[in-house]
């Protein structure tokens, strides 16, 4: 296993994600705990050091799981990381409150990295105005936690401010070699780092949809490429290419999956993709990219909707569905997170929007369009399995 700096620890450059832990009859409250332990022990074993989880996981079973299963002596080999369920407090004093409980729910007296969680421009400013920053200096100082970081899910621009906003030890964000752009992305990977803050990355697969049904466009260009690695094995070693990642979170719902992360791990050191597979990246990146179906840029111009009508929001999730084919994880975007005022079911077809447009966008059919494929019916486990816990 390979180990990279981490405040002032050295981390695994492999953390087990403890997000999608093997459940039973698909109930995400019902972890199988056997099979979960067994591969937690496993990853220990093999050198994997950084364990990730939090307060909603499992529909709240994670962290009290996690406890367990780090029991008989493992605790004390791994470095253990929750986060604050900050949309919970209303006042300064609930954020002793859960943090107090999280440490009685993982049998633990303290935490070794801790994260504000899924911050973001709007949830920031209202928890500075609950002095989030007195609260962390306070616990750090009386030891329940040693790193304070956050973990963030917003655009791009938001980032600076929340990364210069708090003397943070580290930050987690999403990043893979399709949202190179996206949120944090590259520059927001890139600053953080040059503030001297470690970066743990989440969704290295987007998800697992950059290994659940591959367009067979890209599985013909690696069977051509006469590359002998995995697509798993390409995204991981990309995200482990860049020097300023300090351990990549993986959501291991299954024991292959495990040993072939870890097997993947022990070769994961900075620049050391060749040429050739950096071009092969590059090019399926650019197969996931045609299927995009709606061209649209996020420029904003179509907005505000006098309708409130989310128009990018919405065709981001349209094209999310295209590219991948995860009909499931696009209704739950589209149905549970997005506000019914905010769906395209409300456009009035006034027009404005398709005025505005610079890539002349036929806005008001595409609505229709991307509404029917979002809003359709499927199975009801898809959206227990995932509704908790899509958004980290």
């Amino acid at each position: 296993m390979k180990y990279r700096k981490l405040g002032e620890e050295r981390v695994s450059a492999l953390g087990f994600g403890c997000m999608r832990l093997p459940v039973i009859d698909g109930d995400q409250g019902k972890i199988d705990e056997n099979e979960a332990t067994r591969m937690l022990h496993y990853a220990i074993e093999q050198g994997v050091n950084y364990v990730d989880t939090a307060w909603g996981y499992h529909r709240g079973a994670g962290e009290p799981f996690v406890g367990r299963a780090l029991g008989g002596g493992r605790r004390e080999r791994v470095y253990l990381a929750t986060k604050l369920p900050h949309w919970l407090a209303q006042t300064h004093e609930d954020f002793d409150k859960y943090l107090n409980e999280q440490l009685g729910r993982m049998q633990t007296d303290h935490f070794d990295f801790y994260l504000v969680h899924g911050v973001g421009k709007k949830s920031w400013e209202k928890l500075n105005g609950l002095d989030i920053t007195g609260f962390l200096d306070r616990a750090v100082a009386d030891g329940r936690i040693r790193y304070a970081g956050f973990s963030y899910h917003d655009e791009g621009a938001n980032f600076r401010p929340i990364v210069d906003g708090y003397d943070w030890t580290f930050c987690q964000i999403q990043y893979n070699y399709m949202d190179e752009k996206s949120q944090a992305g590259t520059e927001g990977l890139e600053y953080a780092a040059s503030k001297g803050l470690g970066v743990v990355v989440m969704e290295p697969l987007r998800g697992g949809r950059l290994t659940k049904k591959v367009p067979e466009s890209v599985k013909n260009l690696l069977a051509e490429s006469g590359i002998k690695r995995t697509q798993a094995e390409l995204a991981l070693r990309w995200v482990w290419n860049h020097a300023e990642v300090s351990c990549v979170l993986s959501g291991m719902s299954e024991m292959d999956q495990v040993m072939e992360n870890c097997r993947i791990a022990d070769e994961a050191v900075p620049n050391s993709l060749t040429a050739g597979e950096l071009e092969i990246i590059e090019k399926i990146r650019q197969l996931y990219l045609e299927r995009t179906e709606i061209p649209c840029t996020d420029c904003g111009y179509c907005k505000p909707c006098p309708e409130g009508v989310e128009i990018p929001e919405i065709f981001e999730i349209y094209n999310d569905l295209r590219i991948y084919g995860d009909e499931n994880l696009a209704h739950i975007f589209y149905t549970v997170f997005m506000k019914p005022e905010n769906r395209a079911d409300k456009c009035v077809e006034c027009g404005q929007c398709e005025e505005a447009c610079p890539q002349g966008i036929g806005i008001m059919e595409e609505l229709k369009k991307a509404h029917e494929a979002l809003s359709g019916k499927v199975r009801r486990t898809a959206v227990t399995e995932t509704a908790g816990d899509v958004a980290e």
